[in-house]
């Protein structure tokens, strides 16, 4: 081993998931900059290390030095101080600031940020609210260096260590160090397998109960993140034996032990089941039957004369099962309105809400994403909020509205009801008084929910609701080969693919992926836009059955980020660089914040001083620090799931054998009705052809239809 010490002049790379690096260095005795590799936690431009490691040779990149171990010292000279604090180290002080306080304090700068840093406000430019965001900053990464050195140096990647900092403060080594498992029920976006390899690391003991317990609850969160509310004990072992790797008697041994804690749940049905999701689960049905079984002041038969003078008064003419729908609808307390693109689904709820209207109740209208509300009101002229807005949810005290609080309404509609999962339902549900109404309208052949449960379909199926499925679609509503082929696809049937000058649908013709990616590009930021006069990125929208691939939603996004915009003002956190203007999607939902999964926001500005950015979403402005951007990502491209209860001027869309896992026919189908004006699908017929012939729904393992079907008494129960 050799050891070497200087400056650190460039960080050439960092990953930030394992915090191995490149960086070159400034040494006494050598002419050129050295290169160093190795694990380096959050080193900076500017700062004073010493290296323990060996000289290696690399064919490609030279003579380096691997480094094993280092020490970070407080550079010396000006020159170094400066780059030292202008590097972003410490959030309040860039590379202009860092200039003004080293020009004012020279060599003593360092001390006085350590010991006087009241002495800041002396310097031009900073006033006392920067003085104290430094002083704060200074003291976190001092403490932070320690933290990330041990974390590090255990296999946590920098990103990490920043979060697990800010969740438990100088107790995270002692912490870490005692149960590492607790990471990955504590910090979103650390999971089992990262608390488990610092276990290991750690010398924990590979049958000890706290890992086998960390895995059977992840083995159920993952199942979860698939749609499934339930697993079955086989099922359950089965796949914890694949994450644990150890024996199914020991598994087995764990899952009884946590069934007498009631950390997990086992029903009569050989289900066991993560609290949250058995009792949203037995909550829901128990509600629905509550409603049901109320009386409302509003429920009436005779409608005729209203459904008559709201025809005349809009000029328009409902036909019979729109009709059935509304009368339906105002003798029901609890019913479900569905069907797909231009069968009058909008038409129809507007009807509803008149008939409730002239009747003299009270309407409240929710969806349960930002931009679905926001399309119910302009469809509707009257306010919609999303579920989490209208539920009044403020962490950490939870949902302001519910049981003893109560949503003041005579009846409730929810759209889009086949994106809302199991939990979301209870709490939505748990707001309802008995004598309200309740009306939900979606399409239950779209993509179900992206968290666990698929509840249209499951108060569908169980029968003890009313029902009512628009299947006509309507004149106005044929012209568009968008809608026509959705129903087509829907029915099982291949889409006419031949879009002439004035259609809305439109299919090329491509198999290598490369040429797609190109295509995809040119349509985006040339053809589109010139042709239809739209803003190609709030206006466009690129939806990719998959993440992966070259032709998935990640690559596609960095593509269309370098071609539509020029800004050259970012802040990088995780590997990605997030540009001013650039269009972001939140991946989580974020109580504190107001912003939740799906929502999709443009940053409208960024300072790369104090290292945050501002986001809009649909006119409101939310903050983040950088740590908080992996809650964040591009949204030039997303998937379909993603997509779903939004609308989009037009789509791109590519549909190749390359994503043969996720060709299924309500993917495709949920694809093609999020275009409200055009559509383009880039491909192979062949790929179309599997996505339609493939109805073969991914089964999800929930026992709602059941439980209300024995609510309400039937016999002949859901197998």
């Amino acid at each position: 081993m050799e050891y070497i010490s200087g400056v650190v002049e460039r960080v050439t790379y960092t990953n930030e998931e394992n915090g191995f690096s490149v960086i070159k260095i400034k040494s006494k005795g050598f002419s050129d900059l050295i290169t160093v590799v190795g694990n380096l936690a959050a080193i900076n431009v500017g700062a004073s290390i010493k290296l323990k490691g060996e000289w290696k040779y690399d064919s490609k990149y030279g003579k380096q030095f691997n480094v094993y171990e280092y020490q970070e010292t407080v550079p010396a000279t000006i020159a170094g101080i400066e780059k030292y604090l202008g590097s972003g180290l410490i959030k309040g002080i860039g590379p202009v600031n860092a200039r003004r306080i080293v020009k004012h304090f020279k060599e003593d700068t360092i001390r006085v940020i350590d010991e006087e840093p009241g002495k800041l406000i002396e310097v031009e430019g900073i006033g006392a609210k920067r003085v104290k965001m430094i002083e704060k900053a200074w003291q976190e990464q001092k403490e932070i260096k320690n933290v990330m050195l041990f974390l590090q140096s255990n296999g946590v990647s920098t990103a990490y260590a920043v979060k697990i900092y800010k969740t438990y403060g100088n107790d995270s080594i002692n912490i870490v160090k005692t149960n590492p498992f607790r990471l990955a029920d504590d910090i979103w976006g650390i999971g089992f397998r990262t608390a488990d390899r610092i276990a290991q690391q750690l010398g924990f003991d590979k049958h000890s109960y706290e890992r086998c317990r960390s895995g059977v609850i992840y083995a159920l969160s993952e199942l979860s993140n698939e749609g499934h509310c339930y697993v079955t004990r086989e099922q359950l072992i089965a796949e914890t034996e694949k994450i644990l790797e150890i024996e199914q008697d020991l598994i087995s041994t764990t899952i009884e032990k946590m069934i007498e804690e009631k950390s997990i749940i086992f029903d009569s049905d050989d289900a066991i089941y993560l609290p949250p999701f058995y009792y949203s689960e037995i909550g829901t049905a128990a509600r629905i039957k509550e409603i049901i079984s109320e009386q409302s002041a509003y429920c009436t038969a005779d409608v005729d004369d209203i459904i008559n003078r709201i025809q005349n008064q809009c000029g328009i003419r409902y036909d019979k099962v729109q009709i059935e729908a509304i009368k339906t609808a105002a003798r029901s307390k609890f019913m479900v309105l569905t069907g797909g693109p231009g069968t009058g689904k909008t038409t129809t709820t507007l009807a509803i809400i008149k008939v409730f209207q002239e009747l003299g109740a009270s309407v409240v209208l929710a969806a349960p994403t930002g931009r679905a509300a926001k399309r119910m009101s302009e469809t509707t002229g009257m306010e919609a909020k999303t579920i989490h807005r209208l539920l009044e949810y403020k962490p950490p005290e939870g949902y302001k509205k519910n049981a003893e609080n109560p949503l003041e309404c005579d009846v409730l509609i929810i759209d889009e009801t086949s994106m809302v999962d199991i939990i979301l339902m209870y709490n939505l549900l748990k707001a309802v008084s008995n004598d309200t109404i309740v009306i939900l309208v979606g399409d239950v052949d779209q993509l179900p929910s992206v968290g666990a449960g698929n509840v249209l379909k499951d108060i569908i199926d169980s029968g003890i609701v009313n029902v009512v499925h628009l299947t006509r679609i309507f004149r106005q509503a044929q012209g568009s080969a968008i809608i026509t082929n959705a129903h087509r696809i829907n029915k099982g049937e291949f889409p006419r693919l031949k879009g002439g000058k004035n259609s809305d649908f439109f299919f090329i013709e491509q198999e290598d992926p490369q040429k797609i990616v190109e295509t995809i590009r040119n349509l985006c930021s040339k053809r589109l836009p010139q042709y239809y006069k739209v803003d190609p990125i709030n206006d466009i929208q690129v939806l990719c059955p998959m993440q992966r691939g070259e032709v998935g939603a990640h690559n596609l996004n960095t593509v269309l980020q370098n071609t539509l915009n020029p800004s050259n003002v970012f802040i990088k956190y995780g590997g990605i660089h997030y540009y001013l203007y650039d269009k972001v999607m939140q991946v989580k939902n974020n109580y504190d914040k107001n912003v939740f999964n799906g929502d999709i926001g443009r940053i409208v500005s960024i300072d790369m001083e104090d290292k945050t950015l501002v986001i809009n979403f649909d006119g409101n402005n939310v903050e983040y620090d950088a740590t908080e951007l992996d809650e964040v990502v591009l949204a030039y491209a997303t998937t379909v799931h993603k997509s779903q209860g939004s609308e989009y001027k037009i789509v791109v869309a590519p549909f190749t054998t390359q994503h043969y896992m996720m060709l299924q026919r309500n993917l495709l189908y949920t694809c093609v009705t999020r275009a409200k004006k055009i559509l383009v699908l880039i491909g192979t017929k062949k790929a179309i052809g599997i996505a339609v012939s493939n109805n073969k729904i991914q089964h999800r393992n929930t026992l709602l239809a059941k439980r209300l079907q024995l609510s309400a008494g039937i016999k002949d129960v859901i197998k």
